[in-house]
């Protein structure tokens, strides 16, 4: 039984405070403090940073991939390429129910009217339902990303038995192009046509120069988060026996 996990999450925050992204990383895979870890990854613009770490590191580790069913075609092409470039052996694509999909979104046009429920539906689920063996999983999330984000630490309390790990929680934009370029990592195609932060096709648009990085996800609303991180600004809290189990889907 791990102890209490504000104990936990104070204790490692304090130990690696001052340590850098990949070492937040290792220490964040082998610390027993951390218990059962995966990386939940978007295969997005920036993803390949971690992916890359993780592959250095643990290339076995967990590595837990939510397709919407709505994704660009780029981002499943480059899903695939990243994988097999990095030699990723515990990839798992998931996707929401069939038959949630059905009862849900039968026409495939939540999205339109309500973009909280399409992303519960799609994301937060299925996630908490992959989620569900892990004591810790880490993310992308950087202060840089937008108010909601500009407060958080390397190691974050979700819920009373589970934590987030955020490695590269003190990166920059210019830390991140370093490291892809220093390692002649693939990029994403679509950061080249404006789009730095990359979600579902229907709700992420072309960000102008100077714009928030996230401008252009669900433009045009107040909404800033899926809902696997925040929703209202609260984090979301999805109970495992109020879900649909999901598809999933293991792949090299």
């Amino acid at each position: 039984m791990l102890p209490d996990i504000a104990i936990r999450v104070a204790g490692l925050n304090d130990r690696y405070r001052h340590h850098a992204a990949i070492s937040v990383m290792e220490k964040a895979l082998k610390d027993p403090d951390t218990g059962e870890v995966a990386l939940v990854s978007s295969f997005g613009a920036e993803s390949v940073v971690l992916l890359h770490m993780v592959s250095v590191i643990a290339p076995g580790t967990p590595v837990v991939f939510i397709d919407t069913l709505m994704l660009f075609p780029e981002t499943l092409e480059y899903q695939r390429e990243v994988a097999a470039k990095l030699g990723l052996t515990d990839v798992r694509v998931i996707t929401a129910s069939d038959a949630a999909l059905r009862l849900e979104d039968p026409d495939g046009t939540l999205h339109q009217f309500d973009t909280d429920a399409c992303c519960a539906l799609r994301k937060t689920v299925p996630l908490e339902t992959a989620l569900s063996g892990f004591d810790a999983w880490i993310t992308g999330r950087k202060r840089y990303q937008g108010e909601t984000r500009q407060t958080i630490d390397f190691f974050e309390v979700e819920t009373e038995t589970r934590m987030k790990i955020n490695p590269l929680a003190h990166w920059g934009r210019e830390d991140l192009e370093e490291y892809i370029t220093e390692n002649r990592l693939p990029r994403h195609p679509l950061v080249t046509r404006g789009y730095p932060s990359i979600g579902c096709a229907p709700c992420t648009s072309p960000v102008k120069p100077g714009e928030d990085p996230r401008a252009g996800r669900w433009r045009g609303s107040a909404k800033t988060e899926c809902g696997i991180h925040f929703i209202g600004g609260r984090a979301v809290r999805v109970k495992n026996d109020a879900q649909t189990p999901d598809n999933t889907e293991k792949v090299a």
